[in-house]
């Protein structure tokens, strides 16, 4: 199976690891891999600011650069499930009618893909320690995932899973939201932290980079003994 990757601007500009990593991971169970290197948003930033003009701009060229009839893996469900629930939004009955319905149907996040698809549970990682996971608003709620990511991690040998207080409340990060009300987002990171320390956690575990930097950045300014990996990085382990 050849498929397309989506990787999204934050994770190309701040954390391309995780990218590669996926890739790595596609690699080894057999995916052919497909970058179109014109890429670069969905235009999320801007729908959620308000700028629908803007964002329909970028969706446009989003929608141009994937006309294959492929699946599209993303590192993301914040992007993807933002594809799915609001393009049909700007595109419902537009000259792209036929093109963002094909897209809809193709963009995929990364563990959904693993596991409805590709019907793959164990990439054979280890990673010793104790692991939380933290449902990112977007992955649970647009997208719809919750069993898949933890269903990946229960087969990563060493590592231990534990469900921590509020699993599906907020980070705080909510795109601009962390901007504008940065009080209340630290608060909210601040106590998505502690429930994850709690459980005494090595690590905090997301589909969702974004998520992971809001955390992060409250981790490392308090210089606290626990660290954010995406489920890319966490399935490489052990093997790469």
């Amino acid at each position: 199976m050849i498929v397309d990757i989506f990787i999204p601007c934050f994770i190309d500009q701040l954390h391309p690891h995780v990218g590669l990593n996926m890739v790595k991971i596609l690699e080894k169970l057999g995916c052919g891999i497909n970058y179109n290197p014109e890429q670069t948003c969905c235009g999320q930033p801007a729908f959620n600011s308000g700028y629908w003009d803007e964002a329909r701009e970028v969706g446009e060229k989003f929608i141009k650069e994937f006309q294959n009839d492929r699946y599209i893996v993303s590192p993301s469900a914040s992007c993807t499930g933002y594809v799915k629930n609001y393009y049909p939004e700007m595109f419902h009955n537009s000259v792209l009618h036929n093109e963002f319905k094909q897209l809809k149907r193709n963009i995929t996040e990364f563990s959904d893909f693993l596991v409805n698809v590709l019907k793959i549970t164990n990439i054979g990682a280890t990673l010793n320690g104790v692991a939380t996971y933290h449902d990112s608003c977007a992955a649970l709620r647009e997208y719809g995932i919750k069993h898949e990511p933890r269903t990946l991690l229960s087969k990563v040998r060493g590592l231990e899973l534990r469900e921590m207080k509020d699993t599906d409340t907020c980070c705080g990060f909510g795109g601009t939201f962390a901007a504008k009300f940065e009080p209340i987002s630290v608060g909210m990171a601040e106590q998505k932290v502690k429930n994850a320390m709690e459980v005494k956690a090595d690590y905090i575990i997301s589909t969702d980079m974004s998520c992971l930097l809001q955390l992060d950045s409250y981790i490392q300014k308090q210089k606290l003994n626990i660290k954010v990996l995406h489920l890319a990085d966490v399935l490489v382990s052990g093997w790469e």
